[in-house]
């Protein structure tokens, strides 16, 4: 019995020494772990000294009178009530919104169009595909916004080939009633990147269900509002929050058009442009940071609002609302 009891007891230490299959599971898994932040540990810093810790700075030197030269002093909430009376910051405001209200749904309804094109089967489908998207690919760069507004100056191509039609001498760059459709047609011209994202959700529409509504006795402009749009609705409200983002964000076609004034008449000052006057220009680094925030917040609200409407007009596979 002695004997029993000392092997019992030998082979619950040899148990208790063995690891067991679920110990080395632990193991294994806080290995990965490891080292997927190994891997992540680059993107970390760059994101912690890049973007967070510039963010918290601004935040900061939004309650403060900084002007790159002497330290920053705190004046609590006094940006923002100077922002809110600034009529220039309300100009801003206005052009902005302008841009996006009308600028984002012309060039999604252009990127669609073409999209719808190209998903016909023809000849030449990649090259087609390849010009039409190219311009995005330059679209937002300097040499694009010197080219273009070479074309829209007084006595540029576009006012000559307009005084070949009958219109008036004078350039579109001058003219405050101008200025903003050139702004619109410049991003219009760049509406490559929507339009591939257009041509992807097009190819995942099922044929069967354009056959169906043909035998149906559907027309092209039914089958477009009752198969195409609903079939579309997550890719396009997809590019609707990007481009609706993007078009807050525009500055360097603003910026060389108006040769960083915002003129005439502040026609051309869209709100990143202002801010960059007031941060870069005028020094005014406490003001300009106050602007950035009153933007995170504007965007973040709007983009608030398109996910919470979304509800209503986006149809997903599967759902069955």
């Amino acid at each position: 019995m002695t004997l029993d009891g000392s092997a019992a007891e030998a082979g619950t230490a040899r148990g208790t020494d063995a690891p067991s299959p679920a110990r080395g599971r632990k193991a294994s898994r806080r290995g990965d772990v490891r080292a997927g932040y190994a891997f992540l540990s680059p993107w970390l810093l760059g994101f912690v000294a890049l973007t967070a810790f510039p963010m918290v700075a601004s935040l900061y030197l939004a309650f403060t009178d900084y002007d790159l030269f002497r330290p920053p002093s705190w004046v609590g909430l006094e940006n923002f009530v100077d922002l809110f009376h600034d009529p220039r910051f309300w100009a801003s405001a206005k052009v902005t919104a302008i841009y996006v209200v009308v600028g984002t749904p012309i060039k999604l309804a252009a990127a669609l169009a073409v999209a719808m094109l190209l998903n016909m089967k023809h000849r030449g489908q990649g090259a087609y595909r390849s010009i039409f998207y190219a311009p995005s690919l330059i679209g937002a760069s300097v040499s694009i916004a010197i080219v273009w507004k070479a074309m829209f100056i007084d006595d540029g191509i576009v006012d000559r080939i307009a005084q070949f039609f009958g219109a008036e001498p004078g350039g579109w760059v001058g003219d405050p009633s101008k200025t903003m459709p050139m702004f619109v047609l410049l991003a219009v011209w760049t509406f490559g990147a929507p339009m591939v994202i257009f041509l992807a959700g097009l190819k995942q529409v099922p044929t069967e269900l354009y056959e169906a509504a043909a035998v149906d006795g559907a027309g092209p402009v039914r089958k477009f509002f009752r198969i195409t749009i609903p079939m579309l609705s997550p890719v396009l409200f997809f590019n609707l929050l990007l481009e609706t983002i993007g078009a807050f964000q525009v500055f360097a076609s603003a910026f060389i058009i108006s040769g960083g004034t915002g003129g005439p008449a502040d026609s051309t000052l869209f709100y990143t442009l202002y801010l960059y006057i007031k941060g870069f220009t005028q020094f005014d680094m406490g003001y300009a940071s106050a602007m950035a925030w009153v933007l995170v917040v504007v965007v973040g609200v709007i983009t608030a609002i398109l996910f919470k409407t979304s509800n209503a007009w986006v149809h997903y596979s599967g759902d069955n609302r």
